[in-house]
């Protein structure tokens, strides 16, 4: 996906000097950023949470991944539940 985004002339000289120096482009150090910011808000995120509320997002992730070609019989369903 293609956006244009409009950067201060002062950091795009940094980024410059910065990709020339790493051997890399402009674009690849500006996609390694955006990664690094995106992963540590979503770190942030998560410490941020309950312990309850983590269960109950990874129980979500569980059931996301869960095979809804396979069912169970309400029967098999009641006897798991009676012991």
């Amino acid at each position: 996906m293609r956006k244009n985004i409009d950067i201060d002339d002062s950091l795009v000289l940094k980024l410059k000097v910065f990709s020339a120096f790493e051997n890399t482009t402009v674009k690849k150090r500006m996609e390694e950023a955006v990664e690094y910011y995106i992963a540590m808000k979503e770190k942030e995120r998560m410490d941020a949470l309950t312990p309850e509320e983590k269960e109950d997002l990874g129980l979500l992730m569980l059931m996301q991944q869960a095979n809804l070609d396979s069912t169970v019989s309400r029967e098999k369903v009641m006897k798991e539940l009676d012991k």
